[in-house]
């Protein structure tokens, strides 16, 4: 079976991680994979106008009908503009929605909200035309109703899954990108992209917190990792005031590039906060097994494929009690859930810390018990219907798209 992915861009994103995931997986499983994506070579700006966008997506839809490819089923995601286009190849049309974009953009003048009375329209009307709908999570589900009046189907859910090998791998301590990382300090890991939507303040000024309290503060550090992109303003903006915030709080901080060598190992090991910009698949396996727990900060994030990342490694999760997170961790159980002030999350990682907080307590009963039952959530697949599914392994994610696509087909 023919499978075609139509994405705005593939970026470093976690929907862009889905659309890359979930094409690998088909291809495992012996379908034909063609994905078409417009910024592959990063001519063209990862920002912009949604009108620009729009019409890169319409130009990208009549490119493939002009081209005669005509798959079985074609995976769209972000943008449904292009379905009306595509609906014209005769192939069944997939629409993921990872939250209404509609939602996504900010009206701070008359004018942007006089031109997004028609680009609100057309979105609804475009996703209507899908063959069938999901959503990643109840949450966005809710949404995504409360939004789209004139949609009366409810969406299915279908979770985001993750390359659960890649999760498994032995560290690799020979890795150069590893070597910046090597430390002596007890760590706690902060997965983001760099945007303030994301709040990664917030696990700053918690980490900051526990000076307060915590007797061996010193032997600490909080690892903030993410996807970086220097051509991205706000990336650029966003690393340096966490650095200047980390400064204002007395914490001594270090950033950590993939193009720069480290050269001074002792300001790593000194930082009281390590940044890490785009961090490589090495690092992140390091991360997840030397950090005592993960800090997820953004509120009302419509999944956050982050916390099942770090619930798969065995790694306890403190999240803000909104959005997604409420779904994948249980509070008290795999992590815990907080209300999103410094104290709130202070006062969870204390829980986890223990009596000492040095680099010599390892993991303790308490963590490694939330580690274990994060790791067994993780690997439940919970199926109410076809309505409602929660599927945390990219193979059983592909397994109910395949349901979707051959259901069109018969």
């Amino acid at each position: 079976m023919q499978v075609l992915f139509v994405h705005p861009d593939l970026g470093i994103g976690g929907a862009e991680r889905l659309v890359v995931d979930a094409a690998t997986q088909l291809q495992a499983l012996g379908h034909t994979v063609h994905c078409f994506e417009e910024t592959r070579d990063g001519t063209l700006s990862v920002e912009g106008y949604i009108l620009f966008a729009m019409l890169r997506n319409l130009w990208l839809a009549a490119c493939i009908f002009l081209s005669r490819s005509r798959p079985a089923v074609i995976f769209v995601d972000q943008l449904s503009v292009s379905i009306p286009l595509l609906r014209l190849t005769g192939s069944k049309i997939l629409f993921y929605c990872h939250f209404p974009d509609k939602l996504l953009s900010k009206r701070d003048s008359f004018v942007k909200k006089l031109y997004r009375l028609p680009v609100d329209f057309v979105e609804e009307v475009t996703t209507a035309m899908a063959d069938t709908i999901v959503v990643n999570s109840k949450f966005t589900q809710g949404v995504f109703q409360d939004s789209f009046r004139m949609i009366k189907s409810k969406p299915a859910i279908l979770y985001p899954g993750i390359r659960t090998e890649a999760y498994d791998n032995p560290v690799d301590l020979d890795d150069e990108s590893v070597k910046k990382l090597k430390s002596n300090k007890t760590m706690l890991i902060s997965f983001n992209r760099f945007e303030r939507k994301k709040n990664v303040e917030l696990a700053v000024k918690a980490f900051a917190h526990l000076r307060e309290s915590v007797k061996q503060f010193e032997s600490l550090q909080l690892v903030v990792g993410g996807g970086y992109d220097s051509r991205v303003s706000e990336n650029v903006e966003y690393h340096k005031e966490l650095v200047q915030l980390a400064e204002s709080l007395g914490l001594k901080s270090m950033t950590l590039r993939r193009d720069l060598a480290v050269e001074d190992k002792a300001a790593v090991s000194a930082a009281n906060i390590l940044f890490v910009l785009s961090f490589t698949e090495s690092q992140r396996t390091y991360l997840l097994h030397h950090g005592i727990c993960c800090l997820y900060t953004p509120s009302n994030e419509h999944f956050g494929i982050v916390p099942v990342e770090a619930m798969f490694a065995r790694l306890p999760v403190i999240a803000v009690n909104s959005g997604g997170p409420t779904e994948s961790i249980v509070d008290g159980v795999t992590g815990f859930l907080r209300p999103p002030t410094e104290e709130a999350f202070a006062e969870a990682i204390k829980k986890l810390l223990g009596p000492e907080a040095g680099p010599s307590m390892g993991r303790g009963a308490f963590r490694k018990k939330l580690g274990e039952a994060g790791r067994n959530r993780t690997l439940r697949t919970i199926a109410v219907g076809f309505s409602m599914l929660l599927s945390l392994s990219v193979g059983t994610a592909i397994a109910v798209f395949l349901y979707y696509a051959m259901k069109f087909l018969y």
